[in-house]
């Protein structure tokens, strides 16, 4: 196996802030992008960091997304709010979106806030989490930026990965997140396979014949399977209509493969819901029952196969310690990419 090459999380943040400022974006909007970003890969959401940062660019270069966008609230009461993300950076109008709904929910206990006119904007578990600061509960869902499932039975690719992340606050245990797509695997996760040269394992696509599909570079040959068959199809569904078609933003034959078309706008959907937990109940108290629950989960007896019961965000929070320790792990090739980055945006190569 190819070696990663190790590098910090501030350094990372610095190269993706610079690369953007490079390009034109404004200093405010490059610094809440860069942060989201090197926090994805500081996760381990590594088809969603700083390998997405040339795509961005190409897209800003070629006018297909704008420099300084100017978000605003089109629609607005007092638990809820639809952000226009005038077709910016996703990371900026998911990032307001969330902000806002946090705010309101100081107040009202429970507030939603949606997007329209984004872009992508990383993984869904960035934007659950923000709430946690606050000690309130995060869900965050979103129309993906590509159809690769087919409703269940058909052909036609009129759905995405359309995630979902919620998570929960803790006293003392790592809080609970969970973060995932509604197919089996991310198409971020298709697209790092195809640029490391490895395969794909069985199950996550097969080919319109219906047969297993490996080789990440034919990924255009066929589609991702949803998560627990019909169910996963109709979870796709239901997101997709809540964080897209209840925002005016695109779902459906309207969504753009931004992997494959650069200059057409993709008018992103993403919702955000904020429950402040103060609302329910006592926050110490709830905090160490959501502890408890976590250690009667870890004490379950295992199966014979399994070394442990972990819970959602045990893996992603175990990364990141790691990857604050020892570097964010960067595979050569992509490494390789973001030095002829950096030379064409005239900014300090990695180290």
């Amino acid at each position: 196996m190819t070696e990663s090459i190790r590098v910090r999380h501030a350094a990372l943040k610095t190269f993706i802030h610079g690369c953007f400022v490079a390009e034109g974006i404004p200093e405010a909007d490059a610094a809440i992008a860069s942060r989201m970003m090197s926090e994805a890969d500081l996760n381990g959401s590594d088809g969603h960091g700083v390998f997405r940062l040339a795509q961005y660019i190409e897209r800003i270069r070629v006018g297909g997304m704008t420099k300084n966008p100017k978000l605003s609230v089109i629609r607005e009461r007092a638990a809820m709010a639809l952000v226009d993300g005038d077709n910016g950076l996703g990371h900026l109008a998911a990032t307001r979106a969330v902000e806002i709904a946090m705010k309101k929910a100081e107040t009202t206990g429970v507030a939603w806030c949606g997007t329209r006119m984004s872009n992508h904007a990383g993984p869904a578990g960035l934007y659950a989490r923000m709430p946690l600061k606050k000690d309130m509960i995060g869900i965050y869902m979103a129309v993906g930026n590509a159809n690769h499932l087919p409703p269940w039975g058909g052909t036609d690719m009129l759905l995405s990965t359309n995630p979902i992340a919620v998570a929960v606050p803790t006293k003392h245990e790592p809080p609970i997140v969970l973060d995932m797509a509604t197919t089996v695997a991310a198409y971020g996760k298709v697209k790092t396979k195809a640029q490391r040269g490895e395969t794909m394992p069985e199950g996550w696509m097969i080919d319109r014949m219906g047969q297993p599909l490996t080789d990440p570079t034919k990924a255009d040959q066929g589609f991702l399977l949803p998560i627990g068959g019909a169910k996963g199809y109709g979870l796709a569904l239901i997101f997709g209509l809540l964080a897209g078609t209840l925002n005016g933003a695109a779902f459906g034959k309207d969504v753009i493969d931004f992997n494959a078309d650069c200059k057409s706008l993709t008018n992103t959907g993403q919702m955000i819901i904020a429950v402040s937990v103060e609302a329910f109940c006592d926050v110490d108290q709830f905090k160490e029952n959501v502890d408890q629950v976590i250690c009667d989960i870890r004490a379950s007896p295992t199966l014979p196969d399994f070394d442990s019961v972990r819970l959602p965000g045990e893996r992603a929070h175990s990364v990141r310690l790691d990857n604050q320790k020892n570097g964010i792990p960067i595979h050569p090739a992509l490494f390789e990419n973001l030095q002829v980055l950096a030379d064409e945006q005239g900014v300090q190569r990695l180290g």
